[in-house]
């Protein structure tokens, strides 16, 4: 019986998932192309200016532009089954090959800046809470309300003017340095591509977490002083444990799912900057590669990077869910009398 209800749970999460995606990939589909622009300027750069009727017409025959848009996003859905995206009007090649090239920088991005975030901000509502009224705690409020509302593009510029401009000791732009290779350091190299990868890394993940991190540390700090206000908690002092034992062996467990909730529900606004990170930085990502996108109507290309994002963020929020049913029994009763 158990059994049977955890398969109809795992059926219906991926039948959400896809149809979410669907979704998706019809607005994103209609609207880039209802949007302003040539897209043949990004296939065929500035020799398009340059072409007769008949070739501009030839040319949106063998781009399949010359369809109405919903026998075009017929042709394209029933090839994405299939696996095939179509190609990257820009670089002339299939576009999840060009994905495949930067995702992992994304990737890099997002989950260290991910974990940071939840760790750091975990700790510093652990000690706001134990600190609460107090001077130390209304400054980092402060602070944090403060740095909250700096855009993060903002914190990006200042980072790259101090560190990269001012004192020249951390790299302004990109992934990698020019010309890095494992071949040009011999048996070391993997160590020394690693390492630059980490110093390139530094700025970008210090915007996103400096620009995030007071929003997660709010509402986990708030959940904490909740618990610690009730009653269960009262008892435990009576019996003589001390307030560290308190916070990390019984408030923590018990606020945890809440705060699993607040990082899934947090996970759209970090990639949104992350990706407006990758643009400041120049950072070769999916972010950089959507804007890019978008700017030169490489239609395959955005559909691609919408669906892999809006993947990321529904897959999130349900592997959040289920962890949250995990720990949380009341969670896992509610579902069972939904299914």
């Amino acid at each position: 019986m158990q059994s049977n209800q955890t398969g109809k749970y795992i059926f219906k999460k991926a039948v959400q998932l896809v149809l979410s995606l669907l979704v998706l990939s019809i607005i994103v589909f209609f609207v880039s192309r209802l949007a302003p622009g040539d897209p043949l300027k990004a296939y065929y750069g500035e020799t398009v200016e340059r072409m007769s009727q008949e070739q501009l017409a030839a040319a949106e025959e063998r781009l399949g532009l010359n369809d109405p848009l919903i026998i075009q996003y017929a042709d394209w859905l029933s090839n994405a089954v299939k696996g095939d995206f179509g190609i990257s009007y820009q670089y002339k090649q299939p576009a999840v090959d060009v994905i495949g090239q930067v995702f992992g920088n994304t990737a890099a991005l997002a989950i260290i800046s991910f974990i940071l975030i939840f760790i750091l901000g975990l700790l510093l509502a652990v000690f706001c809470v134990k600190r609460e009224g107090k001077p130390i705690d209304k400054i980092i409020c402060r602070i944090g309300v403060a740095t909250n509302s700096i855009p993060e593009f903002f914190v990006a510029l200042i980072l790259i003017l101090v560190f990269a401009v001012s004192l020249n000791i951390l790299p302004q732009s990109g992934a990698n340095s020019v010309g890095m290779s494992a071949a040009s350091f011999g048996s070391s190299g993997g160590f020394v591509i690693l390492t630059d990868r980490i110093i390139h890394l530094i700025l970008p993940v210090s915007a996103i977490v400096i620009s995030h991190l007071w929003y997660c540390t709010y509402l986990m700090r708030n959940k904490l002083s909740d618990e610690m206000s009730k009653d269960y908690i009262l008892m435990l002092k009576v019996k003589g444990l001390s307030q560290n034992r308190i916070i990390y062996r019984h408030c923590l467990k018990n606020i945890m799912p809440a705060c699993i909730s607040i990082m899934a529900i947090f996970l759209p606004h970090l990639l949104g900057g992350a990706y407006v990170i990758e643009m400041v930085f120049s950072y070769p990502g999916l972010g950089r590669l959507g804007v890019e996108s978008a700017q030169l109507h490489d239609y395959n290309m955005l559909m691609l990077v919408c669906l892999i994002t809006g993947a990321m963020v529904i897959t999130a929020n349900i592997i959040a869910q289920i962890i949250n049913e995990k720990l949380s029994p009341e969670m896992k009763e509610e579902r069972g009398r939904l299914i």
